[in-house]
C-alpha cells in the first residue's frame, strides 16, 4: 500500500454471516478524495461501511484502513449510521451528544481538555446546531438531531469519515451544511466514503460505486451514472 493511501479494498466481499452482499469491490483512496455509494436500498452500501469501521469482518479480500485492519485505528475513523443510536430518552443535552465524538481521545479518565471542548464547539458551528446546545435531544426535530449526530462525527476529528446517508431527513439548508462540511473536511486532507441515493450527492465525488446486490460500476460520476447504468441498478433513469 502507498504511504498516501487512507484506504485500500481488493477483490472486498462483504456480508453477514459469511453470506455476501456484495463483492469484487477494488478501491484506493488518498487524502482528500470522496467516494460515494450509490444503490437500491439492501445492495451493500451500508455493509461496505460497516466493513471499513471494523464493525463486521470481510467476508474476503483485503482491506486496509489507514494501514491497518478496519478497526485497529478506531480513534482516526469517525462513522455515522444509517439510524444512530437511539439517545432521545436519555436526558442528553445537544451538546453532551456531540462530545461523545471527542470520547476515544480522552482515555480512561474522560476529563475533557480545552483543545476537547473546542472541536466540540467548532463541531456544533459548523453544523449550524450551537442554538440547540442546552436542548434535551427528544426535543429536536428529526432533521435538528442528524445535524448533531453529524457533529459529533466532525468532533472527532478523524481522517476518514464514514456517512451513511448523511442527507436523510435533512431540509435544503441542512443538506446544504452537508455538503460544504464534506467539501471542508477533503481540503483538509481527509477522505469521506458516503452512502447516499441522491444524485447531486454524487456529483462532486472522485470515484462512485453503483450497487444492486453486485457492482454495476465504478469510476467518475460522468461515467458511472450513466441512464444505462442507472437502469441497470434502479429500473429507471429519473435524474430529478
Amino acid at each position: 500500500m502507498d504511504a498516501t493511501t487512507l484506504i485500500e479494498m481488493g477483490d472486498l466481499a462483504v456480508g453477514y454471516d459469511r453470506h455476501v452482499v456484495v463483492d469484487g469491490i477494488s478501491a484506493a483512496m488518498r487524502p482528500g478524495e470522496l467516494m460515494v455509494l450509490m444503490g437500491t436500498n439492501g445492495s451493500g452500501k451500508s455493509t461496505i461501511l460497516r466493513t471499513l469501521a471494523g464493525l463486521i469482518e470481510p467476508v474476503a479480500g483485503e482491506c486496509s484502513v489507514l494501514g491497518e485492519w478496519p478497526g485497529r485505528n478506531a480513534r482516526r475513523v469517525a462513522y455515522l449510521p444509517q439510524h444512530p443510536a437511539s439517545l432521545a430518552s436519555l436526558p442528553l443535552r445537544a451538546r453532551d451528544v456531540v462530545s461523545m465524538g471527542r470520547y476515544p481521545s480522552l482515555g480512561l479518565v474522560r476529563r475533557a481538555r480545552a483543545a476537547d471542548r473546542d472541536s466540540v464547539d467548532e463541531a456544533m458551528a459548523r453544523m449550524s446546531v450551537t442554538v440547540f446546545r442546552d436542548k434535551p435531544l427528544h426535543a429536536l426535530s428529526g432533521g435538528q438531531q442528524q445535524r448533531v449526530h453529524l457533529a459529533q462525527v466532525l468532533a472527532r476529528r478523524a481522517d476518514v469519515l464514514l456517512l451513511d446517508e448523511p442527507t436523510a431527513g435533512l431540509d435544503a439548508q441542512g443538506r446544504k451544511a452537508v455538503a460544504r462540511m464534506v467539501e471542508e473536511e477533503r481540503a483538509a486532507g481527509r477522505c469521506v466514503v458516503m452512502a447516499t441515493h441522491d444524485l447531486v450527492d454524487a456529483e462532486p465525488a472522485d470515484t462512485v460505486l453503483l450497487l444492486a446486490h453486485r457492482l454495476i460500476a465504478q469510476g467518475a460520476p460522468g461515467d458511472t451514472l450513466t441512464d444505462e447504468n442507472l437502469r441497470a441498478c434502479y429500473g429507471f433513469t429519473d435524474r430529478h
